[in-house]
């Protein structure tokens, strides 16, 4: 089984900054592919943020580009989502997820994270 737990939500003003954290274990190893995905409340999931482990590929969404960055670190089989600039509309919970290819279509990751929530007030 493979496994991926999100951390580092919470509450922030608009303007301030978060990094969530995304730790993977398990069968979440053979996949070549992390990404973030996000759902506000009354909305469908939408794409954030993908990347290949091996760093050569990075591709966000237009409504965070500038904003936020997506990174990893191998050592600790951990990917992060450093949010920058954050607005009221950046309210959501995000999910990580682990794919075998780099996708902003959400049906093609295999694994996801439980979500951890992030509010940003205005």
């Amino acid at each position: 089984q493979g496994q991926l737990v999100e951390s580092g939500g919470g509450l922030v003003q608009a303007g301030g900054s978060l990094r969530l954290s995304c730790a993977a274990s398990g069968r979440t190893f053979s996949m070549s592919a992390m990404g973030w995905f996000r759902q506000a409340p009354g909305k469908e999931r939408e794409f954030v943020a993908v990347m290949r482990w091996s760093g050569d590929y990075t591709y966000y969404a237009d409504s965070v580009k500038g904003r936020f960055t997506i990174s990893r670190d191998n050592a600790k089989n951990t990917v992060y989502l450093q949010m920058n600039s954050l607005k009221p509309e950046d309210t959501a919970v995000y999910y990580c997820a682990a794919g075998s290819v780099p996708s902003t279509d959400a049906d093609n990751m295999h694994y996801w994270g439980k979500g951890t929530l992030v509010t940003v007030s205005s």
